[in-house]
């Protein structure tokens, strides 16, 4: 970051480090990459795979920016503060007159799924984090020159207690955990009225914003991403959205959106929900009207749609009631430039039994003695639909014995067919679960969790190169090449990888404290 004059006339700077602050080359799901440490390739072209830099302004101003973020500067734009989104390369020219830097972020020191995962088996630092404390260290020093406040926050806020000498190190006044369209605004305020500020705010269910409070983006997002509900009523207990009451975002919102993200070049959105195939439900059992008043929506403007997330139960259901899930596939297909949708589906477990103790909601309205048929009857029907899933498992949950590993091993097995990247998690005690910076930090390593590993591997290694040849990244040759080496490291180097992973089998791995 060069230091020189700014411009713009803002008070509130708002930003992220450069793993955010990317469209991923239009590709979603490869800002996952970031979540793992450089291997088989330098640092610059690992970057360069997953977060290259955004189009920018003259005065800085990215044409795309985390969604998170946005919602922030509208808060803020709408009650008349003078703030703006600006590229982390570009914030130097801000801080001389800046009144408050906001940083926000989705993984903040990398211990969130998977990046913890990553570095505890390679024992090697993400490059998110890499990359956060680089520029926090430069912020931090900039603080110490010019004396604006710097205020955090994000899905990753928690991360902060298991942080906290870096709040004092970096100069960190205010962290804000959970929804914070209003809590920024008070924050905002207070740092213009030069009063002291809270060291950490934590937003409970009573000060969420209502549908009514939502602002709408002012600027377009990464990739064309567009929120259409907010919260989950499944109740998984090792997940900080369930913790938020349920919200469905109004058609006339979700088109404005589009119709921002349109306005700057941006033809393809992400639907973001917890599960997008409840949108417009007042349970857990898809609604068909909402569902495919949603999606034609997004038809009559987009090119083309992937979602964030759906459940694997609501998959079940919607294609049992009435086909749905193929009428959406065909919506999509017929009217949109694309013949496959990608998404991010969570499998967690295999065993019933332990289903049934942390996630009795994720089945329903199944029981969850019936979860595995569950899911392997929604990768039945996403294979025959052409929905690609980024599926994830979680090894180490609380209460987890040997057998739920085994089971979730078999099932595993049993959905080699199916096309499909599944990778292992460790747990994360977020949510109702939310635990001391040890359940991750130190993690002991089974012989079953290593098994897990493996077979997750093996089936990811095979179906990412059918993937690749039959629908992703066709439009970017120079990525194909470079993943296309990474797989084949990764399969070279497979044995070595099988024989590291069963060195860590009943040992314990940790994280170190940097």
């Amino acid at each position: 970051m060069k230091e020189s004059g700014g411009p713009m006339e803002v008070d509130f700077v708002i930003t992220t480090d450069r793993s955010m602050m990317s469209n991923h080359h239009g590709r979603e799901f490869l800002g996952f990459v970031a979540t793992g440490p450089p291997v088989f390739l330098p640092e610059t072209l690992w970057r360069f795979i997953c977060c290259p830099k955004p189009r920018v302004d003259r005065e800085g101003r990215p044409t795309e920016a985390p969604y998170g973020l946005r919602k922030i500067e509208a808060a803020l734009v709408e009650s008349g503060f003078k703030a703006s989104i600006v590229d982390p390369d570009y914030v130097p020219r801000y801080v001389r007159t800046a009144k408050a830097v906001l940083v926000g972020h989705h993984d903040f020191f990398a211990y969130g799924p998977p990046s913890s995962e990553w570095w505890l088996i390679t024992g090697r630092v993400p490059i998110n984090r890499r990359l956060f404390t680089r520029f926090m260290g430069k912020l931090s020093g900039y603080k110490k020159r010019y004396g604006f406040r710097i205020v955090v926050g994000g899905p990753a806020a928690w991360q902060w207690q298991w942080e906290e000498d870096k709040i004092d190190e970096w100069g960190v006044d205010t962290v804000i955990e959970g929804e914070a369209e209003l809590a920024v605004k008070e924050i905002a305020q207070r740092i213009l009225d030069g009063e002291p500020l809270p060291r950490y705010i934590q937003v409970g269910s009573n000060y969420v914003p209502g549908i009514e409070q939502i602002p709408a983006i002012r600027g377009a997002s990464i990739n064309g991403l567009v929120e259409v509900m907010r919260g989950c009523p499944r109740g998984c207990s090792f997940c900080s959205v369930t913790l938020r009451p349920l919200r469905h975002i109004p058609l006339e919102l979700v088109e404005k959106e589009i119709l921002v993200n349109l306005s700057s070049g941006i033809t393809g959105g992400v639907l973001h929900s917890e599960d997008v195939l409840l949108y417009g439900s007042t349970g857990v059992v898809p609604n068909e009207e909402p569902l495919m008043k949603l999606h034609e929506l997004a038809a009559k403007h987009l090119k083309s749609i992937a979602w964030s997330h759906i459940s694997l139960a609501a998959a079940v259901v919607a294609q049992r009631q009435g086909r749905l899930l193929s009428k959406i596939t065909e919506t999509v297909y017929s009217k949109m430039e694309q013949d496959y949708i990608g998404v991010e589906v969570g499998i967690e477990t295999g065993s019933p039994r332990l289903a049934k103790i942390v996630m009795p909601g994720k089945s329903a309205p199944f029981p969850p003695e019936r979860y595995p048929e569950v899911v392997e009857e929604a990768f039945s029907i996403m294979h025959e639909l052409r929905i690609l899933p980024a599926a994830t498992f979680i090894l180490n949950m609380p209460g987890e014995t040997p057998e739920d590993v085994v089971k979730t091993i078999e099932l595993i097995e049993r959905l080699r067919s199916y096309r499909s990247i599944i990778v292992p998690m460790i747990f994360v005690p977020m949510g109702r679960l939310r635990g001391q910076r040890d359940v991750i930090a130190r993690v002991r390593i089974t012989r079953e969790h290593v098994e897990a590993m493996k077979v997750a591997l093996d089936h990811s290694l095979m179906w990412a190169e059918r993937i690749m040849a039959e629908f992703y990244l066709r439009d970017r040759a120079a990525l194909r090449l470079l993943l296309r080496y990474f797989m084949a490291m990764i399969r070279w180097k497979a044995n070595d990888v099988y024989r590291k992973l069963g060195d860590f089998a009943e040992k314990e791995l940790v994280i170190p404290r940097i």
